[in-house]
């Protein structure tokens, strides 16, 4: 028999506290798989900005690869 039952925020905690290290880990990466989006979304809405230009972006992402190019070849 399938039965569902709702439990209140403080009776999930409760039983989250009774877990191992293990069983919250999980817990924990579930949820940051959960939220993902809407954490993404509030970090993308913080650093937009119309102060950069793409050819300056660009730039940048070439002297980098650059670096990196040079420091591998060493």
């Amino acid at each position: 028999m399938n039965q569902n039952e709702a439990i209140d925020f403080n009776q999930l905690k409760s039983l989250i506290a009774q877990c191992g290290m293990e069983e919250k880990t999980e817990i924990v990466r579930m949820l940051e798989k959960d939220t993902f989006p809407l954490r993404f979304n509030r970090f993308l809405s913080k650093v937009r900005t119309d102060e950069l230009t793409l050819e300056e972006i660009t730039a940048e992402v070439e002297t980098v690869r650059g670096k990196r190019y040079r420091a591998k070849r060493k």
